[in-house]
Order: structure tokens, then C-alpha cells, then sequence
């Protein structure tokens, strides 16, 4: 039987000082037949700036793309509809994202809202770390329903001397978000009102310097893995549902002694089975698998793969589970993997999608 999943992909198309060109086309949807391996690419949307992340609902009706330009004191985001039959992306709307450098964004499990964190630098503009949209019947953004900001910093002068909220990720059970805040070594946790206002539950400290990113979610929903940028380390936390509070079980290096240096961790997931984390590492250009205790949630090393490129900045598994794709930015390339259940190894298939500055990938049945 053919396994058909839609992968969406956000590629660069605008300059920024800090990214190694922009060669991307801005939105792009492809098919892929996990039996062929093969990709076809099914719609483009040229009329959004930098969409550096998405999120996708389950069907892939509809995509809602973060804007990250720089020098805007306001991000934005877009909502696009996606229609399987015709191949169509359509615009929908747009709304300001409260803060610079519009980092990440989810949708919120009940499909009711979208969650919006925006990294920051330098000040002006409403300089909120995160902010909260409906999602009317139409899949179009309401205005923010509301917002939050955040203060402190981190022993990194270059990276930590402000608030850096750099994800946020609606936890299993529901109703509770996590910031990762990589300017504050902080997981900050809000709890998720009916009409979008977050009330902040707690703030959890990571090691100094750690410098959290991003988050993936163990399916039993009582362990969270952090991918921490600054200092190459995944860690592992017991997550308390009720109070948002959650405790380091275990911390891992990302990479190799010798490669820490010069390398920033980007993107983290997780089979869907729970028992395998995958972490890219920019500058390592490689994936890193972990296996997961069960029971404890404490992480072991099972080894690293090229990411098949250069500057792996994002992941995605398929739903299945049976491949790992890594968005690497910097070869201008997609690598598909196949991945073994029950070893948790990634092997390089040799099949790619072939697009400028890849930054997204997010892949639905």
C-alpha cells in the first residue's frame, strides 16, 4: 500500500546578516510516496517574506507561516489554505506577531488557536516574547488575543543579554504551553485560558549558558526533551501537569567533545513510538539519535549521521515514522532518511528535495 504524506517546506527569500543567503521561494508543498521514496512538488507561494517556521494542521488544510525579517519590529504571520485536489495554496490573511524575529509557532491540540514566539533583538516595537491568534472557521487568524513578555538574561553576553523566547509547545494532556526561552535559560509555562490569555504557572531553570531552543514531547506526555543551542547538550525532564514544573532527569552532549565549540543545536523530535530523539546539530552537520528509557526518560547515545548537507536547521518524521527528513539550509537540500523502529538508526536513502535555504519542513499523512 502507498504511504502519501504532504510535506510543506519554508525556504528563505529575503537577506538577513545572520542567515548565509537567501535562495529559498518562500512556501512550497510536495507529495511523497514513502514506498517510492518519490517527491513531487505540488503548489509554491512566492507572496510571503522569510516563512523561517510553519505549522500544518493534521489534514493539511491549512499552514500558518512565521515571518522573520530583519530590522522589522514586528514579525508577521500568515495563514494559507492548501486544497488536495487542485493543488492550490491560497492566502488567506496575516496578522502581526508583537515582536522581531518571529521564531516558531503551534497549533494548539483542540485546532482553536495559534501559539506564537518571537525570538527578539534589540528594542522598540512591542517586544512581546509570545502571542496568542484564533483560528476562525475559515482557517484565517483572528487579532492576537492576547500576549506576554519576558526579562532577564544569561551568562552568553553574545546570545543571552536579553530574552530569547525561541519556541513554545502546547504540552500532551493540553491546556498548558512551554516557552523555551534561550536568553533566560528559563522553560517558562503558561496555562492556556478559553479565550487565549496565557496565566503563567512557573519557570524552570536549565544549566547557565545552556541556551534552550527547542522542545519534543514523549507520548506517555510525562517526559520533555530540550534541544539546547549554546551549550550542544539534549536534556531530559520529568514534566508535573498540574503546577507546569518540570525536573532534570538526565543531560546529554549533542556532539562529539571536540566538535562543541563550533557547534549550535537546532532542531529536536521524536519517533512517534517514544522511544528514539533526534537532534540536528549546525556546524557538526549531523543528526543525533538518543534511545529513551521508558520507565525513567533518561537518554543513551546510539550515534550520529551526517545531516547529508550543510547546517541541518530543521527536522521532520514522517507519521509513520519510517522516515526522518533534515532541512539543511546551507546546501540548498532536503536529505531523506530511512529509519529503522527498532534500532532507531537513519540511513541516507540518497533521494533529496532540491530547494534554496530550506528552514521548515513539516509533513502530514
Amino acid at each position: 500500500m502507498h504511504k502519501d504524506c504532504l510535506v510543506f517546506v519554508g525556504s528563505l527569500n529575503r537577506e538577513a546578516p545572520y542567515f548565509q543567503g537567501a535562495r529559498g521561494v518562500g512556501l512550497s508543498v510536495y507529495s511523497f510516496d514513502e514506498t517510492t521514496l518519490e517527491t513531487r512538488k505540488l503548489a509554491e507561494a512566492h507572496d510571503v517574506d522569510n516563512p523561517t517556521f510553519l505549522s500544518v494542521t493534521p489534514d493539511g488544510s491549512h499552514v500558518y507561516a512565521n515571518s522573520e525579517v530583519f530590522t522589522w519590529r514586528e514579525g508577521t504571520v500568515s495563514a494559507y489554505s492548501f486544497d488536495r485536489a487542485s493543488g492550490a495554496l491560497t492566502y488567506l490573511n496575516k496578522q502581526p506577531s508583537l515582536g522581531s524575529i518571529t521564531a516558531h509557532n503551534s497549533i494548539t491540540r483542540d485546532g482553536t488557536k495559534l501559539l506564537v514566539a518571537n525570538y527578539g533583538m534589540g528594542e522598540g516595537g512591542p517586544d512581546r516574547a509570545v502571542a496568542v491568534y484564533g483560528l476562525e472557521e475559515s482557517g484565517a487568524l483572528s487579532a492576537p488575543l492576547a500576549s506576554v513578555s519576558h526579562s532577564g538574561s544569561g551568562p552568553n553576553a553574545a546570545r543571552q543579554e536579553r530574552s530569547h523566547a525561541h519556541s513554545i509547545t502546547e504540552t500532551i494532556a493540553g491546556g498548558t504551553a512551554i516557552v523555551a526561552d534561550l536568553g533566560i535559560d528559563r522553560l517558562v509555562s503558561y496555562r492556556i485560558g478559553h479565550a487565549g490569555n496565557l496565566a503563567k504557572l512557573t519557570e524552570s531553570a536549565l544549566p547557565s549558558g545552556a541556551g534552550p531552543r527547542h522542545l519534543a514531547l514523549h507520548p506517555n506526555g510525562r517526559f520533555v526533551f530540550v534541544m539546547n543551542e549554546l551549550d550542544s547538550t539534549i536534556v531530559a525532564m520529568a514534566l508535573d501537569e498540574a503546577s507546569g514544573k518540570l525536573t532534570l532527569i538526565d543531560a546529554k552532549p549533542a556532539v562529539p567533545a571536540e566538535a562543541r565549540d563550533s557547534n549550535h543545536c537546532a532542531d529536536i523530535q521524536i519517533s512517534p513510538d517514544g522511544r528514539f530523539v533526534y537532534g540536528s546539530n549546525r556546524g557538526h552537520d549531523s543528526v543525533v539519535i538518543m534511545a529513551v528509557d521508558q520507565q525513567t526518560g533518561s537518554l543513551s547515545l546510539v550515534g550520529y549521521i551526517s545531516c547529508g548537507g550543510a547546517t541541518p536547521r530543521n527536522l521532520a518524521l514522517t507519521p509513520s515514522g519510517g522516515h526522518l527528513f533534515s532541512a539543511n539550509q546551507n546546501a540548498d537540500r532536503i536529505s531523506i532518511f530511512a529509519r529503522d523502529a527498532e534500532t532507531g538508526i537513519l540511513t541516507d536513502t540518497g533521494r533529496a528535495i532540491e530547494i534554496g535555504t530550506p528552514m521548515c519542513v513539516k509533513i502530514v499523512r
